[in-house]
């Protein structure tokens, strides 16, 4: 399968990659492309680009998207009501993109529509990363943390925590 990955920046498409082929069970083909710029503002901003290269220029079978929801508003069941997206929900705002680009898409030589999958990751993707590695890495874990685990200061810890845990020690085996 040729999949396309767009976060928020490198670490995270090449983390990203290893757990779409986990999780999918087979090696998948990357497909390539640079982003202009990185971080949340730049992958809202820039997805239907994306979405209008990848259809047009590439083979690409799918997208990945994922970034991270900060101290955004989490997406909620009452957000599926016809009209009621949330303005400032990160998952609205990109599907609401998606869908936009995508009925803009023209067909191309009986290739279908890319398929498309939307992760936001609470409270910063190095949550997903700890998933059961450190008790603090959960969605619910953060919603009852309140506000000792809102802020720039917690994702930096989380980010620390899964260099000095998963990355470092994962491309040291790497190198071995």
């Amino acid at each position: 399968m040729k999949v396309a990955v767009f976060g928020e920046s490198d670490l995270d498409e090449t983390a990203l990659r290893i757990l779409i082929e986990a999780i999918l069970g087979k090696q998948t083909h990357a497909i390539a492309f640079r982003p202009r710029a990185r971080g949340w503002p730049a992958v809202c901003n820039d997805l239907p680009a994306v979405l209008k290269r990848l259809h047009y220029h590439t083979e690409a079978e799918a997208i990945v998207i994922v970034a991270d929801s900060d101290d955004s508003p989490l997406h909620q069941a009452t957000h599926e009501q016809a009209g009621k997206t949330e303005g400032e929900c990160r998952f609205c705002s990109l599907r609401e993109k998606m869908k936009l680009t995508f009925s803009q898409l023209n067909p191309v030589g009986g290739r279908v529509t890319i398929k498309a999958a939307v992760g936001i990751a609470v409270p910063a993707i190095e949550a997903w990363y700890l998933c059961g590695v450190d008790p603090r890495a959960s969605e619910a874990a953060w919603l009852q943390g309140g506000q000792s685990m809102r802020g720039a200061s917690f994702r930096k810890e989380l980010k620390r925590a899964f260099m000095a845990k998963i990355w470092l020690p994962l491309s040291s085996n790497n190198d071995a």
